[in-house]
């Protein structure tokens, strides 16, 4: 009887550890060959889960946006307007070694989306959803104006790209004191 092969578990697979390669050692790591070999797939196997690096880097870029997207909305159903706030923003900020590794994988990827439209649109859309979602949360956890609302979900976007891209630049969680109080600071703006 032939063995069951579950597909996407074999994609979900495939895209972790370009992920680790390219956290570790850049986009250059991410060889369809250093992919096969860490995956512990034969040759060629790869051609039947992606047809190019192309369709495993987008595939890729997707999950990290997905994770990321993922933690900024994991909250408690009953939280308040206030706490929703406040765990988007820390979702979005990196605060944990995983996002800190995510952060790598993105800016990296990002690198790349400037030369594939394709890559370009899926983070753009993320962005324009990420913008929406922080103007509604800002503007049920406080009284502020439109205008104001949309200025501090441009902030929020703002630093939290600034921030990935210098926690690469330290040690690992050097920064998530300067980031935590950065998050206070913003919510005290908000709330009052």
């Amino acid at each position: 009887m032939p063995k069951v092969i579950d597909h996407d578990q074999r994609r979900r697979e495939i895209v972790e550890v370009a992920k680790k390669l390219i956290a570790e050692g850049g986009f250059e790591a991410a060889t369809m060959r250093s992919i096969v070999t860490a995956a512990g797939f034969a040759n060629g196997a790869l051609k039947h889960y992606f047809a190019s690096k192309d369709e495993i880097i987008a595939a890729t870029f997707e999950s990290v946006l997905a994770e990321t997207a993922r933690r900024m909305s994991e909250l408690d159903p009953g939280a308040s307007p206030v706490e929703a706030l406040h765990g988007f923003v820390e979702g979005a900020m990196p605060l944990e070694p995983h996002q800190i590794a995510s952060a790598r994988v993105l800016l990296v990827l990002w690198e790349r989306s400037v030369a594939n439209p394709d890559l370009a649109r899926r983070y753009r859309d993320l962005l324009t959803t990420w913008r929406a979602e922080l103007t509604r949360r800002i503007a049920a956890a406080s009284r502020l104006e439109p205008p104001v609302v949309g200025v501090l979900a441009d902030e929020v976007i703002s630093v939290t790209i600034g921030a990935n891209v210098a926690s690469l630049m330290h040690p690992v969680g050097e920064l998530t004191d300067r980031y935590r109080a950065y998050i206070a600071e913003f919510m005290r703006r908000v709330v009052g």
